[in-house]
């Protein structure tokens, strides 16, 4: 990380949000509807300009709003009439000189903009050195959404474009997945309660396994998921700093020190090597719009993944991606290690002892304990004992990162170090990868990725679950 960087605002909170690439699907999808909860939850009340090339209004804008919201289901007419008279419309190309000068129009005497680039990253360089020619350099941050490169090499190419103008503590590079409810509780069980520091290393924990599972297919994303697949798509980001989220030591205290944490035990993985991958490709991929018909890009992937830490030398961690699976499904599966003499006798699956944590489409912790029947034989079963659920996450995590970028707090944003430190882990098996399995819609992915976790499977499924229209949180009680 840069040493030196810093703004003279970085803990003000900003007073106009420009979204550059205001027409596309991404903002239409998530924006929106995370602007009008800001506005509804916190009062949200700036200046939001929105810039594109397209001939619109700002009656087009406003309406391409609502809509967002509409199909969102979360349309709120009182919060939404609020945001409607909020939001600006500057049509211009992003390299133009007089494109800046009307955004500046809109942002009047606003301090601290927040500039979101739901653009492609080839057009960062245009619009952060336009930005700088107009003198927003200085107090502004700068929301950049993944992908972070290519790969290693394309990474550290966009950190360095981004530097020219901007220092590190004003460039936000957005994870939705790091915004979720259920990936901060991770963090937040993990260091608010003792109990776990004792037995959260290799001396207890005999393997990690980490599952994101999704029913569908690409849908009409064939052409994204041609440059991207599941290791850009989901691995190299999403599921890395899970990993790390998982596994890093206790971050200090301040803000930085918990993207170092991160940072440092992404570092201590091992770069993946092609025999400790296999990926795969579900039935029918080809056929799909826009799709090459002789493409080789996985719609699956599974990891074995080695850590060289003190605390976690020796335990395996697993990861596995896919489409088409059965069921869609987000968790991580911590399996303790079992006694070292079985006292009654019985043949007792690896598994029983266990932390479940499930982030998504509900939410829950779960531990597993081995309890006894009743009866008067020493014998037991297995049982999983919820400790908190709840049907959803209860905040969109773009509302929750937006806030969080428009007030200076970093820690739920990618740092420069960890972008790179995550590529690398993946750099070895980009160029070189190892071949594309075909599997089953419907099922778990291709055999060979049972053979991959061998003795240290086999591989746990997802627990039943799923949303429900309840809102509310369950605890187990005391």
């Amino acid at each position: 990380m840069r040493t030196g960087d810093s703004t003279e605002n970085e803990t003000a909170t900003s007073e106009a949000i420009v979204v550059f690439g205001v027409t596309g699907d991404l903002v239409h999808k998530q924006i929106f509807p995370a602007l009008q909860g800001l506005v509804a939850d916190e009062g949200l009340d700036v200046p939001i300009i929105g810039v594109a090339r397209s001939a619109w209004t700002d009656d087009d804008l406003r309406n391409r709003a609502k809509d967002s919201v509409q199909r969102a289901g979360s349309f709120d007419a009182a919060a939404f009439e609020k945001l409607a008279r909020r939001l600006v419309y500057v049509r211009g190309d992003y390299g133009a000189p007089e494109t800046y000068l009307h955004m500046r129009e809109a942002v009047g005497k606003a301090r601290n903009p927040v500039f979101y680039m739901a653009i492609p990253p080839s057009v960062f360089p245009v619009v952060t050195a336009a930005l700088a020619e107009s003198g927003y350099s200085r107090g502004a941050r700068v929301i950049i959404e993944k992908p972070f490169g290519r790969d290693l090499a394309s990474a550290v190419e966009l950190n360095e474009t981004l530097h020219a103008h901007f220092p590190e503590s004003a460039i936000f590079r957005i994870d939705h997945f790091l915004g979720k409810e259920p990936v901060q509780n991770i963090t937040y069980t993990r260091f608010a309660n003792s109990v776990l520091e004792p037995i959260w290393n290799r001396d207890h924990i005999r393997s990690i396994q980490i599952t994101q599972a999704e029913d569908f297919g690409v849908g009409n994303r064939g052409g994204f998921y041609e440059e991207a697949g599941a290791v850009r798509d989901v691995l190299q980001n999403h599921l890395l700093q899970l990993l790390a989220i998982l596994m890093m030591d206790p971050p200090a205290g301040n803000q930085d020190s918990y993207g170092v944490e991160k940072t440092m035990l992404l570092r201590a993985v091992r770069p993946l090597r092609k025999k400790n991958v296999v990926r795969g490709q579900y039935q029918g991929y080809r056929s799909e719009k826009g799709v090459d018909p002789s493409s080789n890009v996985e719609t699956f992937v599974a990891v074995h993944l080695e850590v060289d830490s003190w605390r976690w030398a020796g335990v395996p961690v697993y990861i596995r991606a896919g489409k088409k699976l059965a069921e869609s499904s987000t968790e991580a599966f911590i399996e303790f290690k079992r006694p070292p003499r079985e006292a009654f006798g019985e043949s007792i699956t690896p598994s029983s002892s266990h932390l479940r944590v499930r982030i998504s489409p509900d939410v829950f912790v779960a531990l597993g304990l081995r309890v006894k029947i009743p009866g008067e034989r020493m014998v037991g079963e297995d049982a999983e004992l919820t400790v908190t659920s709840c049907p959803r996450d209860l905040e969109p995590p773009y509302q929750r990162l937006l806030a969080d970028a428009m007030r200076g707090k970093r820690e739920l944003f990618a740092s420069e170090d960890g972008v790179e430190a995550s590529w690398r882990i993946v750099d070895p098996i980009l160029n070189d990868p190892p071949p594309v399995h075909s599997y089953r819609s419907g099922s778990w992915g291709p055999a060979e990725a049972r053979k991959l976790i061998g003795v240290d499977g086999p591989w746990i499924n997802p627990a039943p679950g799923g949303e429900t229209t309840d809102r509310s949180c369950t605890r187990s009680g005391t």
